[in-house]
C-alpha cells in the first residue's frame, strides 16, 4: 500500500477538524477588544510574520481596538499607487500569483495537474458562469502577512452577488496540490461585475479560520447567508454599484484567496507574469483589448 504523503496527511486532518466552529471562535477572539488578548494576539502575529506595519495608516500596533481591526487595517494613502492607465489590469490584492492563464472552456488550473471548471466554481451551469467559458483567470494566494484588502481590478458596475456555502479548507500551497477542486469545495463569495469590455467577476474564497467576509457594498456577511447560501442584492438603495479600478471592494476577516476571471478576448496577462509572482494591489498584471 502507498505511504500517504506529508500533505495528504494534513489534509485528512482538515477535514476532521470542526472548521466552521473553529471559524466562529477564533472570528470571536479576533473581534476581541480586550485589551490583553488583542495585544497578545496583534504582537504575537508580528513577530510570528514579520509584519512590517511602516505602510499601515497606523503604524502602531497598540492603537488597533482588536486583532480583527489590526489585520484588516487600511494602508496610508499611496501606499499602493494605482495603475491610472484606462488598458490596463490591476492586482485586486497583495499576494502570490498561484496561477493564471486561459480558461479552455470551462476548464481553470488550480496547480499543476489539478484543474476545475466555471461551472464548479459557481455551483451551477447558469448564464453566469458560461460568460466565463474560454475567458481569463488569475487566482492570488493571500499568506497571513499580507495587505488583506481587496481592491477592483478594473473598473465596473456590481450586478450580482452569491455567496456558495461549502467547506473551509487551507488554501495553501501544499493542499491545493492535494485537493481536487478545492476553491470549488470551500466557501466563496461570488460578485459578478460588468466592465466597458464585458463582464468579469471577483471571487473571494474562505479558508481555515476565515472568520467571515466584509464587503464595501454590504458589510459583513451575515451568518445565515454564510450557512444557508443566498442571491442578495450589493445595496438597498442601488443594484449597479459603480466601482473605480482600485476602489476597496472588501476583506477577509482572517486571509484567504482571490479570483479574478474575465470573460473571451477582453484581456492578455502580462508577459512573464507565472506562478509563484509577488504582487501588490494596483500593480499592472494585464492589458485591456
Amino acid at each position: 500500500m502507498k505511504k500517504p504523503t506529508q500533505e495528504s496527511l494534513l489534509v485528512r486532518l482538515q477535514r476532521l477538524l470542526p472548521a466552521k466552529l473553529m471559524g466562529k471562535i477564533v472570528h470571536r477572539a479576533a473581534l476581541s477588544e480586550n485589551s490583553l488578548l488583542k495585544t497578545v494576539l496583534i504582537n504575537s502575529f508580528i513577530r510570528l510574520y514579520k509584519v512590517n506595519l511602516s505602510d499601515a495608516e497606523s503604524p502602531n500596533a497598540g492603537s488597533y481596538r482588536s486583532f480583527n481591526a489590526f489585520f484588516t487595517r487600511k494602508l496610508k494613502d499611496g501606499a499602493r499607487p494605482i495603475d491610472e492607465s484606462d488598458s490596463t489590469v490591476c492586482s485586486p490584492a497583495d499576494g502570490t500569483l498561484a496561477e493564471s492563464g486561459l480558461i479552455h472552456g470551462s476548464k481553470l488550473i488550480q496547480a499543476k495537474g489539478i484543474d476545475y471548471t466555471v461551472e464548479q466554481l459557481f455551483a451551477s451551469s447558469d448564464l453566469a458562469a458560461q460568460r466565463f467559458i474560454n475567458g481569463r483567470f488569475a487566482t492570488v494566494y493571500l499568506a497571513p502577512y499580507n495587505y488583506h484588502r481587496i481592491h477592483m481590478p478594473i473598473a465596473g458596475a456590481l450586478t450580482e452577488s452569491v455567496y456558495v456555502p461549502g467547506g473551509l479548507l487551507s488554501v495553501n500551497a501544499a493542499t491545493t496540490a492535494q485537493v481536487q477542486g478545492l476553491y470549488a469545495e470551500n466557501e466563496r463569495l461570488i460578485q459578478l461585475f460588468n466592465g466597458e469590455n464585458g463582464p468579469f467577476a471577483v471571487i473571494m474564497v474562505g479558508a481555515l479560520n476565515v472568520g467571515s467576509i466584509t464587503t464595501a457594498w454590504g458589510g459583513e456577511t451575515p451568518q445565515h447567508v454564510r450557512e444557508n447560501g443566498h442571491h442578495f442584492l450589493h445595496t438597498k438603495s442601488d443594484p449597479h454599484t459603480y466601482y473605480e479600478k482600485g476602489d476597496y471592494l472588501g476583506h477577509f476577516n482572517l486571509g484567504s484567496t482571490v479570483i479574478f476571471l474575465a470573460g473571451p478576448e477582453q484581456l492578455n496577462w502580462e508577459e512573464g507574469l507565472q506562478a509563484g509572482t509577488s504582487l501588490r494591489v494596483g500593480e499592472r498584471i494585464g492589458t485591456l483589448n
